[in-house]
């Protein structure tokens, strides 16, 4: 199947970029709101069934047969399961921690990437790979401070979340060279609202929402699918060496939604271990870029 041709237009790439984490940002902030209420699999479940609507509204009509066609049924569904295993993790954790921590901590999965990519990818990590991975860590155990006022609990999860996160990041290097983009995002959203279905029996006795509150439910989907489309865009418009470095924007986001919505502000030590998952995160990236790593 055909990609959408590639047009280079890197400013339009970046502006796509920062604003489909403002979507992520949000989805994230609702959810934590909404959390207060409602169990977390309800949650999950309306973020990947609204995004799943949007996708039969708008794209089943003009692709049809050709979203759905792959030669990796079960990749898709692997790969699908940790994007839903990371979302789960985190709406878990978003009660626990402040919005700019948690995200923070979700900006380690390069550590993960250089654990796995190595055996999984057959790529040769260098020492500078390791030891920036490793200065990341040391980042997220900062702002974790085990024994200081963040919940360890909350800070765990993050850690699941960022594992789940980097094994669908390997997952989508490898798939992304063969496989439709749309149908890689149609197949996630479709997991996700098959999964997250079976466990809805167990949860639809809990409180029953407010019409605001089933707009907000309505929103986790719309923010996700509008966020994972200005993503699918933004590569199409710059090459992914050139907007890997502002993905650490979306911590920023996080940081102004946070002490808007929440009136968290993160204290000089978590500020300390963000600036620190972002600079290793950025040695990283310039790092793969320098070798050509795509």
């Amino acid at each position: 199947m055909n990609e959408l041709p590639e047009v280079q237009r890197p400013l339009r790439g970046i502006v796509l970029l920062l604003l489909s984490f403002l979507f992520f940002s949000a989805l994230d902030a609702t959810a934590k709101h909404l959390a207060q209420t409602f169990a977390m699999p309800l949650l999950v479940w309306a973020r990947y069934a609204g995004h799943f609507l949007l996708m039969l509204i708008f794209l089943l009509p003009s692709m049809r047969s050709r979203l759905l066609v792959t030669n990796h049924p079960l990749a898709h569904v692997i790969r699908s399961l940790m994007l839903v295993g990371m979302t789960g993790l985190m709406v878990a954790a978003l009660p626990l921690m402040p919005l700019a921590e948690a995200t923070s901590m979700l900006f380690i999965t390069p550590l993960f990437v250089v654990i796995l990519a190595g055996p999984w990818l057959k790529e040769k990590i260098g020492l500078g790979r390791w030891l920036a991975a490793l200065v990341g860590f040391s980042g997220a155990l900062i702002i974790a401070r085990p024994g200081g006022s963040l919940s360890g609990v909350g800070a765990l999860l993050m850690l699941g979340a960022a594992f789940c996160y980097s094994i669908y990041q390997i997952l989508t290097r490898q798939m992304s060279k063969t496989e439709n983009t749309l149908t890689m995002i149609f197949y996630s959203a479709l997991t996700g609202t098959v999964v997250m279905s079976l466990s809805l029996p167990w949860f639809l006795d809990g409180p029953q929402p407010t019409l605001f509150e089933a707009l907000l439910l309505f929103f986790l989907g719309l923010a996700g699918g509008i966020g994972q489309y200005l993503m699918t865009s933004a590569f199409r418009h710059a090459p992914a060496s050139m907007l890997s470095p502002f993905m650490y924007v979306q911590i920023v986001w996080a940081t102004l939604l946070g002490w808007q919505l929440f009136g968290q502000v993160p204290d000089g030590m978590s500020v300390l271990g963000m600036a620190i998952i972002v600079g290793s995160g950025l040695t990283i990236v310039l790092g793969e870029r320098r070798n050509g790593t795509p």
